[in-house]
């Protein structure tokens, strides 16, 4: 087991895979509360009862699902970085396919096998693993920073210190009992990695858990072990959209366009970021891509299957990494936990927002470190990698900052003068970007 994930290497050892594993594992543990409220329409109280998806059919395809694609991951591409049904895409599945365009959410569930069975063919011929290896270094860590502003912001806005205000977000209620947790839980992980402690992330998470209980902020779980939702009324449910001919309209080809190319780009930035982050990049380029990649696609399709929407790389998985995950076991331990969670699923309760806010926040500062490894004082490349980072967050969107920094990347190295330097990828990208601007976004 050790020399297959190259321990010795890579120089890690089991109780950090393990550990960083178990961070990725809470980091994330949020998506099997979520995903079937979102992908149910639970919020949305006039909608009829017999047009939703039934929430615990989705809780069991959603763990089955983040559990087999993080195995996957960690068995072929050898990497700590766990899969899961994406947020975002989960918001456009549940609101906007279904709710606003009306689209059974049968049909919708095909778009997602459809998108995935596509990336499935990009992954085997190598097309996916050249366009991320023919992006430039400086992107790349563009990428990786983005991605750390991101989720700093995201896990913020989770907990309640930045929210919605009239100047579009402001500083929220610093005497809320659950923002103050947060905090707590900031400073203790600020203090454990100072002091260089292994694990940190995840004994900092522990620790604001057992405070947010003793504090009744955290409520005690209602029990330990529950009985497993039936996957009978989502399972196999895509299969049914391809004998109605309502399901061939020019919709469904913009649900499976829109479903194929956030994913590309989100999944693109994860593996960049991730892997940046545990220094698994070499000369530039993304070892085991192909699989890293195959393993994605086949995950969306067999989730599909399953009754969710597209399963993804997780930029969560980076506290994992920042906790000491560096091979494929640490996503092997995830995967295991998500198998656990379908028997302990009211012990999640106690994984809230307050208690994961710290640990994006924190690993968010991580990533940003790699601002230092670009060269901002030639603009061609400052400009693109600002505007690239600076989207992320303002736009609450990773494929949308990605998209806006390399629309900007040809254009300024061409006007340089370095139009050599240019990979022909990039300026097919250019191209695909606009014209999802115009045409989809």
């Amino acid at each position: 087991m050790k020399k297959y994930f190259q321990f010795e290497e890579l120089g890690t050892n089991y109780r950090r895979e393990f550990v960083g594993g178990l961070t990725t594992f809470l980091s994330m543990a949020y998506i099997l509360a979520v995903n079937p409220a979102m992908l149910s329409l639970a919020s949305v109280a006039d909608f009829p009862n017999e047009l939703r998806m039934d929430q615990g059919a989705v809780f069991t395809a959603t763990a089955l699902a983040a559990a087999i694609g993080t195995l996957l991951m960690g068995l072929l591409a050898k990497y700590p970085i766990a899969l899961a049904p994406g947020m975002g895409l989960n918001a456009f599945f549940a609101f906007t396919v279904v709710l606003v365009w009306g689209i059974p959410w049968q049909h919708a569930l095909a778009g997602v096998f459809i998108s995935g069975i596509i990336f499935i063919l990009l992954s085997l011929t190598g097309v996916r693993e050249k366009i991320i290896n023919a992006i430039p270094e400086e992107l790349k860590y563009a990428v990786s920073a983005g991605i750390g502003l991101f989720i700093t912001f995201v896990g913020a806005q989770n907990a309640g210190i930045i929210v919605d205000g009239a100047t579009l977000v402001e500083l929220g209620d610093l005497t809320s009992g659950n923002v103050l947790l947060a905090i707590f839980g900031i400073f203790i992980t600020v203090i454990l990695m100072t002091r260089g402690i292994h694990g940190s992330i995840f004994i900092g998470m522990v620790i604001t858990s057992i405070v947010g209980m003793i504090s009744g902020l955290i409520n005690l779980p209602n029990g330990i072990v529950g009985k497993v939702p039936s996957l009978a009324p989502t399972f196999g449910a895509a299969f049914d959209a391809f004998s109605d001919s309502s399901f061939y309209s020019l919709n469904m080809l913009v649900v499976v366009l829109t479903f194929l190319f956030v994913d590309f780009f989100d999944t693109a930035g994860t593996l960049v970021g991730v892997a940046n982050q545990a220094g698994l990049l070499k000369d530039n380029k993304l070892p085991r891509a192909g699989k890293a990649l195959f393993a994605d696609a086949a995950s969306t399709s067999v989730g599909a299957i399953l009754g969710t929407s597209t399963t993804t790389s997780y930029i969560e998985s980076s506290a994992g990494v920042a906790a000491g995950a560096r091979t494929g076991f640490a996503s092997i331990v995830t995967a295991g936990l998500f198998l656990l969670s379908l028997f302990f699923f009211p012990l999640l309760s106690i994984v809230t927002s307050a208690v994961t806010a710290p640990a994006l926040i924190i690993v968010g500062a991580l990533m940003v470190a790699s601002l230092g490894k670009i060269d901002w004082t030639k603009f061609e490349i400052a400009l693109p990698s600002f505007l690239t980072i600076l989207f992320m967050p303002l736009t609450y969107s990773i494929a949308t900052g990605i998209a806006i920094g390399f629309i900007f990347y040809p254009i300024t190295m061409a006007v340089k003068g370095r139009f050599k330097e240019i990979n022909p990828v990039m300026w097919g990208l250019f191209l695909v970007f606009l014209l999802y601007f115009i045409f989809l976004k």
